[in-house]
């Protein structure tokens, strides 16, 4: 009987931001499981504890196994205190802080480059401004800096449309869509002390899409970013064919393994055969009720699975990346397709795919059933209510509470369609 079975304690603690929603049901999803599973002649307690931020010593114990991260990539002490996590107490951490620092956004296209991905057209520019405080930098600009002209950046680049946004990213910090030459001064006179890339703009596109990954799991969702936060999820099955599927799953579980980003989301533009990823350095992916709507159990999901596992088997943060593996292949004399395969073998190693999906089938297969449950509760919609009280002016609270009860409550008849057809 499994209370006879020996019993081993895993905490997974979360580093929160202004995030309601999805920690309040990754937690209930967790009790709902019994917080404990057998595996492997042991029986598997588990607690989730908000973490706080304070000042640590660097040989302070981490009594947290998983941490699933939210702060770090923009928080130095969060940051610094998960890579001590991970150096001195082997905690695994969702995502990796050490590519937080080291491989940013130009980091990331060059290594899709060097991979051989159809990345568009990217240049990068000094920044615009100086401390004017910063004698060092002064001389260095004065002596060492050529003098260059951005319209001619532009028709390198390919012409306009292009993008100007920083060169490391943040969620849509800094980026603008310069159609001619005004935006384009106007655009880099306001970057100020940024550098900034210069990116050739896809205009024709025919879908954009992006992909949520955790761990090996992968959600290509229909997006549109021109459309307000809470309408930019397309409800759309069956938008992209068989080949694009299938290529674009491959990419993201790709691109999180080469960097330890299990946590991430891609984004790509798809016209006719080609495709073209152009933003894939998310480590803080969007996981807000808001935005996701009809996703967002997926996520929650996802994130339970994908947590509860790394906190079984004692999985560790790659502190080394092995870069090489992926750049080995790159080099070979192989078609393109073929490197893509071996790429996708690698990541699937990483993630330890086969051994993931054998331990949800035995141990977490009656996820779904609770997760519809919990979806459909009391609990949730008190959850959901409040969420669109903070997210809305008072005078849309019933508008988007009726906007969201629909959008999960449609979730729930397709989930329970789902669950029903593969009973």
């Amino acid at each position: 009987m499994s209370h006879d079975l020996p019993h081993t304690s895993r905490s997974i603690g979360l580093l929160l931001g202004n995030e309601y929603a999805w920690p309040l049901a990754y937690e209930a999803l967790i009790q709902k499981l019994g917080s404990h599973l057998d595996y492997q002649g042991r029986r598997f307690d588990f607690e989730v504890t908000r973490l706080m931020i304070e000042p640590f010593s660097l040989r302070e114990p981490v009594s947290r196994h998983v941490i699933i991260d939210r702060l770090g990539y923009w928080h130095m002490t969060v940051r610094e205190w998960l890579k001590k996590s991970i150096l001195v107490n082997d905690a695994h951490t969702v995502n990796n802080p050490f590519t937080f620092q080291s491989m940013e956004k130009h980091s990331a296209y060059c290594v899709m480059i060097r991979l051989g991905f159809d990345i568009p057209e990217t240049w990068l520019v000094p920044q615009k401004d100086w401390d004017p405080k910063d004698d060092r930098a002064r001389v260095t600009m004065e002596n060492y800096h050529n003098l260059f002209e951005l319209d001619q950046v532009v028709e390198q680049v390919g012409g306009y449309p292009v993008f100007m946004k920083p060169y490391d990213g943040g969620g849509w910090r800094g980026v603008s869509h310069v159609k001619n030459r005004a935006d384009l001064h106007k655009a880099y006179d306001e970057s100020g002390l940024q550098t900034m890339h210069v990116q050739k703009g896809i205009t024709d596109y025919e879908i954009f899409c992006r992909c949520l990954g955790c761990g090996p799991q992968v959600l290509p969702m229909r997006y549109d970013p021109d459309q307000p936060l809470h309408n930019r999820y397309r409800i759309e099955h069956g938008f992209l064919n068989a080949y694009q599927g299938d290529y674009l799953m491959k990419l993201t579980r790709i691109i999180n393994a080469f960097f330890g980003w299990e946590y991430n989301s891609c984004e790509s533009l798809l016209r006719e055969s080609r495709i073209y990823p152009i933003d894939f350095a998310n480590a803080v992916p969007d996981t807000s009720l808001v935005s996701l709507h009809y996703y967002f159990p997926w996520a929650i999901k996802s994130l339970v699975r994908w947590s509860l596992y790394c906190a079984v088997t004692e999985r560790r943060t790659r502190v080394d990346l092995q870069s090489r593996d992926y750049f080995a292949i790159a080099d070979r004399d192989i078609s393109f397709e073929e490197k893509f395969d071996l790429y996708h073998d690698l990541a699937q190693r990483y993630f330890e795919a086969e051994r993931f999906d054998v331990f949800c089938a035995a141990h977490l297969a009656h996820l779904d059933e609770l997760a519809l449950e919990f979806f459909t509760s009391a609990e949730w919609d008190d959850i959901l209510v409040e969420r669109c009280r903070r997210s809305f002016p008072p005078h849309e609270h019933d508008q988007f509470i009726a906007h969201y009860r629909g959008l999960i409550g449609y979730w729930a008849k397709t989930e329970q369609d789902r669950l029903a057809h593969h009973a």
